[in-house]
């Protein structure tokens, strides 16, 4: 099995950072427009994507501070 060179810029990145946040924004929206459907679970799981997404764009501010340096 040949391996194949993987091409990452910024510009990929903050493009697909952008998209996770979106969607993590519209599941927020989801569940805040129908207080009543939301479960404890359902919660939980908003507040962890949320956490990742804020992970992911720390580490992304990480990168782009690392290569300016």
């Amino acid at each position: 099995m040949g391996s194949h060179p993987v091409s990452l810029t910024f510009y990929t990145l903050i493009k697909k950072y952008s998209a996770l946040q979106a969607e993590v924004v519209s599941q927020v929206r989801n569940v805040a427009s129908r207080l009543s459907a939301a479960t404890p679970g359902k919660f939980l799981l908003l507040q962890f994507s949320m956490s990742q997404v804020t992970q992911v764009g720390d580490s992304i501010s990480n990168l782009i501070s690392q290569s300016i340096r």
